[in-house]
């Protein structure tokens, strides 16, 4: 597979085209940002970590039944993916009160929610990413109603698949979020599942494994990140 131009460059990754017209490049980067990228940072080896996390995911997910744009893990800080035509929209699923949920309903963060919560966001940073329902996004044609209902159902379905797998490696998922895409009409999971956009705390003594270390200025992330590749790996 031949590298090419850049097609996009984020927060935390960048995109190239390669001469297969349907499969990108993802490359991870060090660079970190919180607050709608009003706080930024680097996270030494963030990028390394965070490719071998996603691709060990997306394949355990793909195993139990989940279409996702992976394709294969390419180097240490890239992956192959199907190009998406990416939907706006951020899901977001909870399984105990954390960060914003917990601030909008005042209420403390680790309760543990009687049902999971799913959310939708407007993928937007200018705006803050705000809460958006399933009739904004039919009304503004982000997706159909089909697509907004295997959303949801896709998303849940990835809920309890990875609550069971951290579990069993000691970590609690606090919540997460997910984006999609169409590909050749078909509708994938896309991005990332990294500590960057979950919330994994030790099961035992609760301590934050994930980019909250890095938005609350709490130490060791660098250390929280290996903790996680090392029990999402053994």
């Amino acid at each position: 597979m031949e590298k090419r131009e850049k097609l996009y460059e984020g927060k935390a990754k960048v995109i190239y085209t390669t001469d297969d017209p349907d499969t990108l490049i993802m490359h991870f980067k060090d660079e970190a940002t919180a607050f709608d990228a009003k706080k930024k940072g680097v996270i030494k080896n963030k990028g390394v970590i965070n490719n071998r996390i996603s691709s060990r995911l997306f394949k355990f997910l793909e195993e139990k039944g989940i279409k996702t744009h992976f394709v294969s893990e390419l180097t240490e800080r890239e992956m192959a993916v199907k190009r998406l035509d990416i939907i706006p929209v951020e899901v977001i699923v909870r399984n105990f009160t954390a960060g914003s949920i917990s601030k909008r309903l005042g209420v403390e963060e680790g309760i543990e929610l009687k049902t999971p919560v799913v959310e939708f966001c407007y993928k937007s940073d200018e705006l803050g990413d705000p809460f958006i329902n399933a009739s904004i996004i039919k009304a503004f044609g982000f997706a159909n109603q089909d697509e907004v209902r295997r959303m949801e159902e896709t998303s849940l379905k990835v809920n309890k698949l990875l609550s069971k797998f951290f579990d069993e490696r000691g970590i609690i998922l606090v919540d997460f979020k997910l984006e999609f895409g169409r590909h050749k009409g078909t509708l994938l999971l896309g991005d990332e599942i990294t500590p960057d956009g979950c919330r994994l705390w030790d099961k035992e003594t609760k301590e934050k494994l994930d980019k909250d270390r890095f938005r609350r200025d709490l130490g060791k992330i660098e250390e929280a990140y290996e903790e996680v590749l090392n029990k999402v790996m053994g």
